[in-house]
């Protein structure tokens, strides 16, 4: 066993470890740094692949950003536990069913999976030669250059799915007062001061 044969079963049976216990921890602190342990592991196997910049991608965005975020939320957040181990015991018995039903479509697909012959020399025709160009110059290529459309139509569509959720999320509290920056904005002066003249000894 060479050593990046040791590296990938290490990094896989890591990322396969941290995504297990990140749904089996009881805690959710935990259930965050086992995700943060999924994150790095597969990071690792991004290396091992030899594409070293998304793995920096993704311990920079999503262990550096995302997973301390969750962390920060949920240790902030005042969660009852009890009431949500509870509402969980009400639908194990479907998401059990569910599992079953998902493991029996992924055996009947490996046990008829075939490689179509000219499978892996149509994947090798989309990328550039590993020996000619570094996978970062490669990935940008292939992003802003062969495929710019689609990639500005998958940003447009992250776009409309943000703005949806704000809208479809929004809510207008009556009893909350509110700047409303176009009346600040078309307000008159000559509206909006009064001199009042204050005797002495007098209030307003």
């Amino acid at each position: 066993m060479t050593v990046a044969d040791f590296a990938f079963y290490a990094f896989a049976v890591t990322t396969l470890v941290g995504g297990l216990f990140t749904v089996l921890a009881r805690n959710p602190v935990h259930s965050v740094l086992w995700l943060i342990m999924a994150f790095i592991g597969s990071a690792g196997l991004f290396v091992v692949l030899g594409a070293e910049f998304l793995a920096m991608l993704l311990m920079i965005v999503y262990v550096g950003a995302v997973a301390v975020l969750f962390l920060f939320v949920v240790m902030m957040l005042d969660v009852d536990f009890a009431e949500l181990k509870a509402g969980m015991a009400k639908y194990m018995p479907l998401a059990l069913l569910i599992a079953v039903v998902l493991l029996m479509q992924m055996g009947m697909i490996y046990g008829t999976w075939q490689f179509a012959d000219g499978a892996e020399a149509a994947r090798r025709a989309v990328t550039p030669d590993m020996t000619e160009v570094e996978n970062t110059a490669a990935l940008g290529q292939l992003i802003y250059d062969d495929y710019f459309l689609l990639f500005q139509l998958s940003g447009l569509v992250l776009l409309v799915a943000m703005i949806g959720a704000i809208v479809l999320t929004l809510r207008h509290r009556k009893d909350i007062k509110r700047q409303d920056v176009l009346a600040q904005m078309y307000r008159d002066p000559a509206k909006a001061l009064e001199l009042v003249d204050v005797k002495p000894g007098q209030g307003l």
